[in-house]
């Protein structure tokens, strides 16, 4: 395990978690478009090991492990609830080989789709599920809870993690159409609720687009005073639309709407303005994007050849530019 933990981090400085997996891993041919589910740390650990390690290359301290959906009922809809436990325990394994004693790795849990308000049999189901890939993700430094639409099922989330660990926690919620989640809590309240609740690191994730987010991010920093996280997704989402899942173009035709890397290394030095301690991606966020974050914010020392101010070429290009000229 790394020396220094996520707190000590924190304390330090900006830290940068890593980019996105799901479509990543479907856009390589890897999945089929459809029930995202994480058999593939099972089924083709290569994969995962090599986005691990981009993400690694590209300057990310932190590589969250690729159980996504990991939970038994979740799996059970694509016929793999009898190996949660064995899924859970690959993806974890494939994270710590990768990240050695210089990265931390986040254990993750997400939202089940299964809770509901006010009703005593989904908390328990729910909290079961998550104890079993609390149990099965043993060997992490911290404890990451993402995609939640309700603060109802991320408070529970947050509870089984002190219930079950003594790892600090990190919570994100994430808003779709409205700026109230589907219980009713603004982000503001959803950070004051949190950290009442003693979660360690609070805030977004997935769904909106950076420009989408940052309202998001400056109503839960004025909020509260703890440690703030923002992961936004890399694609291009709209004002009538502000969430990327609500598109015509999810979930097979989101190419077109991909920002730049330069464009997420401009989210990377404004969230650290804004006061974000965190700072991530989310899907569509490829290792490239993940390293113009990491230059922006100090994290990318290795050299390189050319900058986006000169245009590089090839020795075609070149060539044909001087042909005729007496060179």
């Amino acid at each position: 395990m790394a020396n220094k933990g996520i707190m000590e981090r924190l304390a330090e400085g900006v830290v940068l978690g890593d980019g996105g997996y799901i479509i990543e891993l479907e856009q390589r041919g890897w999945v089929v478009t459809g029930a995202f589910t994480p058999e593939i740390s099972m089924t083709h650990p290569d994969a995962v090991r090599e986005l691990h390690m981009e993400m690694k290359n590209a300057g990310c301290d932190v590589l969250q492990v690729m159980a996504f959906y990991g939970s038994r009922e979740k799996l059970e809809t694509v016929g793999y609830g009898d190996f949660t436990r064995e899924i859970n325990k690959a993806a974890t394994d494939i994270a710590r080989e990768v990240a050695g004693d210089e990265m931390l790795v986040a254990g993750n849990l997400s939202t089940t789709w299964m809770w509901e308000p006010d009703d005593e049999r989904s908390d328990r189901m729910v909290a079961e599920m998550f104890d079993e890939q609390i149990e099965a993700q043993e060997g992490v430094d911290f404890v990451l809870g993402e995609l939640f639409f309700s603060l109802g099922e991320a408070l529970l989330c947050a509870e089984r993690i002190k219930e079950k660990t003594s790892l600090p926690s990190m919570i994100t919620m994430s808003f779709r159409a409205d700026n109230v989640t589907a219980d009713g809590f603004t982000a503001a309240e959803c950070a004051k609720r949190l950290q009442d609740a003693g979660v360690d690191i609070i805030g977004l994730n997935c769904m909106r687009d950076p420009t989408h987010m940052y309202p998001l991010i400056q109503e839960m920093r004025g909020a509260f005073d703890g440690y703030l996280a923002a992961q936004p997704v890399g694609f291009r989402t709209t004002d009538e639309t502000p969430w990327f899942s609500g598109l015509p173009s999810f979930p097979d035709k989101l190419e077109p709407t991909q920002f730049t890397r330069y464009e997420l290394g401009e989210f990377a030095a404004k969230a650290r303005e804004l006061g974000v301690n965190y700072i991530g991606g989310c899907c569509g966020c490829k290792s490239t994007h993940m390293r113009e974050m990491a230059k922006e914010l100090g994290k990318f020392t290795e050299q390189y050849r050319w900058n986006r101010k000169a245009m590089p070429m090839s020795d075609t290009e070149y060539n044909r530019q001087t042909v005729g000229k007496g060179t």
